[in-house]
């Protein structure tokens, strides 16, 4: 779940925890990112000690060593999704602007600029370039309006194109996870991101999905596609006020999801894909039932009861201490680990299921019909 501003704030129904629940003391020893989310959603802590422990993210933790890493030109690993990269996109802008064709991409067998830290997970897709870390911040709460993110955010329109067409970063690219992405970072830090918004909307398939993969080839909608473009959505309407087509486009975003109970198959009712019900964190642009859970929960209102079963799969998960742990770890070189390894608690996942909880069980028994905002 995003940490949203003042725009629309998760904003629990049930009575607050409280600090000297045994969880909640746990929570409270992790990074400053966990502790004030910790202390806004679960145990209605002041404005003023939320924001106190938010302003700690920028200095200290997982937020300091992912701001530390950026170079002067505000990229970091030298590319925009991928490492090492800049200088190809470059290239592609100034071929294509003269009517010429790009270059060949860059081999990944070439002499990295900067090597990532971790090559633990090698092989899989890497998570160490500008859109990745940008992504993280967000999702770690850094104050976007702070001076290094403000900064960040004009070398990042100044210095940054995508390796697809040499495009600027803030006007998005062809893929709509990617350009979901895009609007995600450019709402957080204040970029006009409109037209990536409208291309996403043009994008939309006629079962109400999204699916990245149809710029290439004919495909239905995708569950994690469509998720990562209504959450985009979402925080978009939030930080501008949003548009009737746009509301539109995503409560049929939210309905291609809800027929199918966020996980089976519309044609067979059988669960799509076991791994949904393993949670991760990161989940990148993976789905799983926590992530999409979350996402509504954010989106707020009375729950729709297509989400029941889904939510169920979310509470069986909890063990008897009262954690969550950490699954399916997506494999990529990273800059750092938030967490490790597998199989062991974790405070992300414990933090965004309770989230997840507080707002179904504040209004699932509720009585009244679903109101989706």
């Amino acid at each position: 779940m995003e940490p949203t501003e003042s725009q629309g704030p998760y904003q629990p129904r049930t009575p607050p925890m409280t600090e000297d629940d045994p969880v909640v003391q746990w929570l409270l020893r992790g990074d400053p990112a966990i502790r004030w989310q910790v202390l806004r959603d679960l145990v209605s802590a002041s404005e003023t000690e939320v924001a106190t422990e938010r302003a700690r993210v920028e200095h200290e933790g997982w937020g300091a060593r992912l701001l530390a890493l950026r170079a002067p030109d505000g990229l970091w690993a030298d590319g925009a999704c991928f490492p090492n990269t800049a200088a190809f996109a470059a290239a592609t802008a100034r071929a294509l602007a003269a009517g010429g064709p790009p270059p060949p991409f860059p081999s990944p067998d070439a002499e990295p600029a900067e090597a990532p830290t971790d090559l633990s997970r090698a092989g899989g897709q890497p998570w160490t370039a500008t859109y990745r870390v940008l992504l993280d911040l967000y999702c770690l709460g850094a104050p976007p309006d702070s001076p290094v993110m403000q900064e960040t955010a004009h070398l990042v329109a100044r210095n940054c194109r995508w390796e697809c067409d040499g495009l600027p970063f803030f006007a998005g690219e062809e893929d709509c996870c990617i350009n979901a992405g895009t609007i995600l970072i450019g709402a957080y830090l204040g970029v006009d991101v409109d037209p990536v918004v409208q291309r996403l909307v043009a994008d939309q398939m006629p079962d109400g999905g999204w699916n990245c993969w149809a710029e290439t080839r004919p495909a239905p909608g995708s569950f994690a596609s469509t998720l990562d473009v209504i959450g985009a959505l979402l925080r978009w309407e939030r930080h501008t006020g949003g548009s009737e087509e746009v509301r539109r486009a995503r409560r049929d975003g939210e309905e291609y999801l809800l027929r199918r109970n966020l996980f089976r198959s519309l044609r067979t009712g059988e669960v799509v894909n076991p791994q949904w019900e393993l949670f991760s964190y990161p989940p990148r642009w993976h789905y799983d039932l926590l992530k999409a859970t979350e996402y509504f929960a954010l989106r707020g209102g009375i729950p729709d009861p297509r989400l029941a079963e889904a939510i169920d799969r979310v509470r069986a998960k909890r063990r008897p201490d009262g954690r969550w742990l950490l699954e399916n770890t997506h494999p990529g070189a990273v800059h750092f680990r938030f967490e490790e390894p597998d199989g062991t608690p974790s405070r992300w996942n414990t933090l965004r299921a309770l989230r997840v909880l507080r707002w179904y069980e504040a209004s699932a028994h509720s009585g009244s019909a679903s109101q989706a905002p």
